[in-house]
């Protein structure tokens, strides 16, 4: 009989391993050598730990299993494995040998297996409880404070496992009584004393697999994404089950999340610095006159790789607050997060920092200031940011609210909760704190606005562009000083509109430049268009809110407690406290930072971004103040065809003519109608013609700086170049470079200017003034002097202002690139040359390395040109030097002395000129913006009235 099965299936006696898994039998019969194996040397092992030859066969033992089971699930049925391994309970013996090994190997193995299991959604293995024991009593004994330290990968495989189980309980709920198990009767109110109200304790083994997760949520990489999104799916699923909602508000689920945040956060560095890497600086900090801030082991610097982890890791927690707020659908559960993240991180250590926080320490207010301005950008839950800013600008509680509907054990179950952490911070509270209520962010900001340290200032001014922003009404009712505007007569005219945006374009044209401007304008018009319909106070205005329209208007919540109404049409008071301090700010602008100038026009333009935010009065001239002239208007006079008669329709007619054409025409410009904005702009204007007529070659180094900034868009890529040598060594001409004193430093010279300083212009700035501080692109100075003017008609040019813009400035022909062809370097011949050529670049780095002061308009015509050659001791500071270098006697010299002391303290502030080349064109460009907000609002929000 033998003979003849063995002929009929010939291969049945040497069958390959692939024979054996195509035929159920067969497959089973070696799964069951395989696993009685495994038995036999745990068995026969009395240590595994320290036997690695019965360690590496129960390993081997393992795999196998897995293989097979793996297998298996991708073939027809029968599973007769799987069947096995469901009927006789495998999965019992297989954790007990994992956790009883003390081998990461075997660890590994049996948490695969275990996985494939999971994964092949027969035999109702998640639903089991005695699969579920097994595999949560492996998890906890892996896991726990006297297991074994598990590799990357290892620990990676097992919050993966607890992640797949969660997601079988997310999409089948019935799924959850295997995993969570309430072991002891939860006390209703009306029965327990007040010692055992509330106990603020849960057992671990009631719900053992949302504690391994809450353990690996501050992880980094998939191990964090893995567990915060399977807690993420278990807090959902807490909305279906009533014991489950009930045992996560009286876990201890809220205060380790609150307090594992407020230890991410006292990690972060309480001293910071604002820097940047010093051979990746951006290019219009690099043409300036950056320095590198200092910092020791106490002051960190905000590029450092180390204090940018843990900043990263902080938000990602904070991101991952903001998103079990998203999933969690349970009211009570919400509520108590909320209640703890208050008490526990705002109350507790976001304020008291910033209230600690000061400008004098080494960097604590940039610090906090600067970590409260990533919160707020990072977070857009309605709930958080409500409970930041109600509780940081101390803004009045709303009376609560009886919730209807509302569970009483589960309501109660948060009450008590409340209860204990009311009591545990009135325990740990000695003594009395300071409060929002006497000193809130807003004294905060103002405080740090008016501060004498640049970082602070600007760290503050992102700050208030942040809430600016992003929480715009907010800021209405407490940061800025507004008034309601309800009469639409408020609007300025369309004449009047016409008239100060060619104000602003007139502006923007004196400036100057070579190459035309409309490309740039367009590039600015669609970028305010965006920034304007995206704010959130102006959706209303932009987007139809129709039931035939597919866009609708975002829901504004109005439920927060404590929240602001929706923002109402409003407009700035003139004493507003941010806009003054601002506009303060605004009048040094040559001489500020650019990290500081940056900020200052963002804020400003973020004053004027909201929708509902009123232009006239602070910004532009508000209609009150119009003035017409009587040759304008016309007078009173009438012609013979005026309809008399009120009655008739003619007359109405003609009455709403005449109201068109009053709207066309345009008011008298006075500069008493104009805002101090206005007033602050044609300012700093006149300082760039003060500016021009004392630097040489003015418009030509500021058309190489427009060109170098240009350049470096095009190339946003450059790899650093190596260091080159100092400016007094590679200038080549003869020419040294200037050693000037520092006026805010008496009696300390400096060494080296500013821009021979290899931590200001590094990298990117020595190969552009390398390569545009040359007059090698026009082939000579005079070519270049020469070249005809190709700019459009629209293009912003030096030209002569309308009449009724009274600028006190000259043309800006007088120097220049004529200038600079008709002053030829000493010795050079009428061609240029390489010397020439050389010779010009050392002027050129040498006009850029002297330091300037901020100008006098009203004595433009006495302002002392910088000379081409000098000695070290010249000081060529506009503003400061006197008007003659030539004292004929001692009561001149006394005279001349005290005036110059008058005109400017030893403390006066100075820049190099390459710094105000590049403030110039950040003005030019902010001029610009503001032009096309005014002209983009005008038609967006229909603010222009043509009658």
């Amino acid at each position: 009989m033998d003979f003849w099965s063995r002929l009929l299936t010939p291969l049945s006696s040497g069958g390959t391993r692939k024979d054996y898994a195509k035929d159920p039998i067969r497959r089973l019969h070696r799964f069951e050598r395989e696993y009685s194996q495994l038995l036999q040397i745990w068995r026969n092992s009395s240590n595994l730990a320290n036997d690695e030859e019965a360690a590496e066969n129960i390993e081997i033992r393992l795999q196998e299993l897995t293989n097979i089971l793996g297998d298996e699930s991708r073939r027809p049925l029968p599973h007769t494995c799987l069947a096995f391994a469901a009927k006789k309970q495998i999965y019992i013996p297989v954790a007990k040998v994992a956790t009883s090994s003390y081998n990461e190997w075997i660890v590994k193995e049996a948490v695969l297996f275990f996985a494939t299991l999971i994964e092949s959604e027969e035999e109702a293995f998640v639903e089991n409880d005695a699969f579920s024991a097994s595999l949560t009593n492996l998890l906890v004994r892996i896991t726990g404070a006297n297991s074994i330290r598990l590799g990357a990968d290892t620990e990676a495989r097992v919050v993966e496992l607890a992640f797949n189980i969660t997601t079988k309980i997310r999409l089948e709920p019935d799924i959850l009584p295997a995993w969570f198990k309430s072991q002891h009767k939860r006390p209703q109110p009306d029965e327990t004393d007040e010692r055992e109200k509330f106990a603020g304790r849960t057992q671990r083994q009631d719900f053992p697999l949302f504690y391994l997760l809450i353990d690996y949520i501050h992880h980094d990489g998939k191990v964090g994404d893995f567990a915060r999104t399977g807690l993420l799916y278990i807090i959902e699923g807490a909305s279906n089950s009533v014991d489950l909602e009930q045992w996560i508000v009286e876990s201890d689920l809220s205060t380790l999340m609150a307090t594992g945040l407020g230890a991410l956060y006292s990690q972060l560095s309480r001293k910071l610095v604002i820097d940047h890497i010093p051979n990746d600086l951006p290019p219009i900090l690099a043409l300036s006159d950056f320095e590198h801030p200092k910092s020791d082991y106490d002051i960190i610097r905000s590029c450092s790789v180390e204090f940018q982890a843990h900043l990263d890791t902080f938000l990602s927690h904070l991101l991952f607050w903001q998103d079990v707020l998203n999933h969690c659908r349970s009211l009570e559960v919400k509520s108590t997060l909320l209640e703890h993240f208050q008490v526990i991180f705002l109350q507790q250590l976001l304020y008291p920092s910033l209230l600690e926080s000061s400008d004098i320490d080494g960097g604590s207010s940039v610090a906090v200031l600067t970590y409260l301005r990533r919160i707020l950008e990072s977070l857009d839950h309605p709930d958080m940011i409500n409970l930041i800013l109600h509780y940081l600008l101390a803004l009045p509680d709303a009376v609560p609210t009886s919730a209807a509907n509302t569970r009483n054990s589960v309501s109660a179950a948060r009450k008590r909760k409340s209860v204990d952490l009311a009591t545990m911070m009135a325990s740990q509270q000695t003594d009395l704190t300071a409060t929002p209520l006497l000193f809130n962010l807003v004294d905060l900001i103002l405080a740090c606005l008016r501060s004498h340290s640049q970082q602070t200032i600007h760290v503050t001014l992102q700050l208030v562009s942040a809430v600016l922003k992003r929480h715009h009404r907010y800021a209405v009712i407490t940061l800025l000083h507004t008034e309601t505007v309800r009469s639409e007569s408020a609007h300025r005219t369309i004449g009047a509109h016409d008239q100060e945006l060619e104000f602003l374009m007139t502006l923007a044209g004196f400036v100057g430049g070579h190459d035309t401007f409309d490309d740039t304008y367009e590039n600015i018009l669609r970028d305010t268009t965006v920034r304007l319909e995206n704010h959130p106070c102006s959706l209303k205005l932009v987007v139809p809110n129709t039931s035939a329209s597919p866009h609708r208007q975002p829901a504004v919540p109005t439920n927060l407690p404590g929240a602001p109404r929706d923002v109402q049409s409003h407009t700035l008071r003139p004493d507003d406290p941010v806009l003054n301090i601002v506009l303060d700010r605004l009048e040094t602008f040559y001489l500020n930072p650019v990290e500081t100038n940056l900020a200052l026009t963002e804020v400003i333009f973020d004053l004027a971004t909201c929708g509902w935010m009123n232009l006239e009065g602070w910004f532009l001239r508000h209609p009150r103040d119009y003035v017409y002239d009587e040759a304008a208007t016309g007078g009173s006079s009438t012609s013979p065809a005026t309809p008399t008669d009120p009655t008739s329709p003619a007359y109405a007619e003609y009455q709403k003519i005449q109201r068109i054409e009053r709207c066309r025409q345009r008011p008298r410009w006075s500069p008493s109608s104009l805002s101090r904005l206005f007033n602050i702009l044609q300012e700093l204007v006149d300082h760039v013609a003060a500016y021009r007529k004392a630097i040489p070659f003015f418009d030509d180094l500021l058309q190489q700086r427009r060109e170098a900034f240009q350049m470096s868009d095009a190339e946003p890529a450059l790899p650093p170049p190596p260091r080159s040598p100092p400016r007094n060594q590679a200038a080549g001409s003869g020419v040294a470079t200037p050693v000037s004193k520092d006026p805010g430093n008496s009696g300390n010279p400096r060494s080296e200017s500013p821009a021979s300083r290899p931590s200001g212009l590094e990298g990117f700035a020595q190969r552009i003034l390398s390569e545009f501080g040359t007059p090698t692109r026009s082939g000579s100075p005079r070519a270049r002097a020469q070249r005809p003017n190709t700019t459009s008609a629209t293009a912003l040019s030096a030209s002569a202002p309308p009449k009724e813009f009274p600028f006190d400035i000259d043309t800006p022909s007088r120097s220049g690139a004529s200038a600079r062809a008709n002053s030829p370097l000493p010795g050079s011949g009428s061609e240029p040359d390489v010397s020439q050529v050389r010779g010009f670049e050392a002027v050129d780095q040498g006009i850029l390395a002297r330091r300037v002061g901020m100008p006098s308009v009203g004595d433009i015509s006495t302002m002392k040109p910088i000379p081409l050659s000098y000695d070290k001791d010249d000081e060529a500071v506009i503003g400061i030097q006197p008007t003659s270098p030539v004292i004929p006697d001692e009561e001149e010299e006394e005279e001349a002395t005290s005036r110059q002391e008058t005109a400017a303290p030893p403390h006066a502030q100075t820049a190099t000129v390459s710094h105000v080349l590049t403030n110039v064109i950040i003005m030019q460009n902010f001029i610009l913006e503001l032009a096309s907000l005014v002209q983009v609002r005008g038609g967006l929000f229909d603010e222009v009235r043509f009658a």
